[in-house]
């Protein structure tokens, strides 16, 4: 049985940054990964350009996490964007900031982000040893005993970095939940998080790859409206994506009711009277003419009035109040029923995990079992896109790192 100071389970961003920082104060750290190599799950982010992190302050940051953002908010504050951006321009590696406030690596490669952190590693010693599944893990008397396929280990502090169960192909299949509940460390309901929409009888699937920004819609459940929202949305062949539908998808559930509108900021009453100010000023236009004063594409123009029963020819003074009636709810509020979330092959993270009440959020501390920490999407805690949940798995991994350290040094 080999003995280390410290051991982390899985060595995406989250772990790889633990045991870099717990690494810094001389003990001996081992990083464990199930896959052949390390980061395959970093290597997908952002379509392999790696959305690093966002700007701005990081109060603004807090509420992209839900109601989980005050747990976040010592790691955040602790490791923030700009400390983040400086870990690698310390290291010559150049960050770029987009207009929307988006963090690319320069070279737009998220294998240049893992090559630095695996230098990092080997600069403090780190060990990794890759293709090595847990398959146990028990209480010790002086810490924890780690069962692999191969091999036993034990370790005075574990940290469980071990991801979500979302791209299982990546490797995140769940399997810290399993080793967390078996130590008696409680873990809530998971679910995919940051996910498309499927649609129940979709009628845009001849429009798939339109997006729209900033585009209004709400959701509603059993009759009633449960959240309004803005952002970018994507029309796919089965549903609905874009980042808008992703952030909103964590609180949205099979059988809700989507409502869209495509006509910028105006209300369905504004819009109501603006359209018929339009009609009764050209009553000898069609309707499809009229409709294309509005910022809604020409494709969509016409699929809308198709949807809502009226001939392309028709023209203003034949339009009846039952046929102005569909077209308006066609345009401001159009229903989509949810069949279902996408399900976690297509989920960019995982919703639930570690329960929040049982880890200390001052260092990601187990509250439970003393020197047992937690760090990245193993915890509960999952947040818009945009850059918010890899920043949240680099300042967690900071923050238990360097709590480690700080136990290790005061031992």
């Amino acid at each position: 049985m080999e003995q280390y100071d410290v051991l982390v389970i899985g060595a995406g961003p989250a772990g790889l940054f633990c045991a870099i920082h717990a690494a810094l104060t001389g003990g001996r750290v081992l990083l464990l990964e199930k896959n052949p190599d390390p980061g395959k799950k970093l290597l997908l982010a952002g379509s392999g350009q790696c959305n690093i992190t966002h700007t701005g302050e990081m109060r603004d940051f807090l509420v992209r996490y839900g109601s989980h953002g005050k747990f976040l908010k010592p790691a955040l504050f602790e490791f923030t964007n700009t400390d983040l951006i400086a870990f690698f321009r310390d290291r010559r590696f150049a960050m770029v900031i987009e207009e929307n406030g988006k963090v690319f690596p320069e070279t737009r490669r998220s294998a240049d982000i893992l090559a630095t952190l695996l230098e990092e590693c080997r600069k403090q010693g780190v060990i990794l040893r890759c293709d090595t599944t847990v398959t146990g893990i028990a209480r010790a008397a002086d810490g924890f005993e780690i069962t692999t396929r191969t091999l036993q280990y034990r370790s005075t502090y574990l940290v469980i970095a071990t991801g979500g169960a979302s791209y299982p192909k990546s490797g995140s299949t769940g399997d810290g939940y399993r080793f967390v509940a078996s130590l008696g460390q409680p873990v809530t309901e998971i679910a995919p998080a940051l996910t498309p929409l499927l649609i129940r009888n979709y009628p845009f699937a001849s429009l798939s790859g339109m997006s729209f920004a900033g585009l209004h819609f709400s959701v509603w459940r059993a009759g009633k409206k449960i959240a309004d929202h803005l952002g970018d949305v994507l029309f796919t062949h089965l549903g609905l994506s874009g980042p808008g539908i992703l952030d909103a998808s964590r609180g949205i559930c099979a059988g809700d009711v989507i409502k869209l509108s495509f006509v910028g900021t105006l209300k369905r009453e504004e819009f109501t009277a603006d359209l018929t100010r339009r009609i009764q000023e050209a009553r000898v236009w069609q309707i499809g003419t009229i409709l294309a004063a509005y910022p809604i594409p020409e494709r969509l123009n016409r699929k809308l009035l198709a949807l809502s029963g009226i001939p392309e020819d028709l023209k203003g003074n034949h339009f009846s109040a039952e046929q102005r009636s569909r077209l308006i709810t066609c345009c401001t509020e159009f229903p989509l029923t949810v069949e279902a979330p996408g399900g976690f092959s297509v989920a960019m993270v995982t919703r639930g995990g570690v329960a929040l009440e049982g880890v200390n959020p001052k260092t990601l501390e187990s509250t439970i079992i003393p020197n047992l920490y937690f760090v990245g999407e193993v915890l509960d805690i999952d947040g818009d896109s945009g850059g918010y949940n890899l920043q949240a798995a680099f300042s967690t991994g900071f923050l238990a790192g360097r709590s480690i350290g700080k136990k290790w040094e005061n031992r």
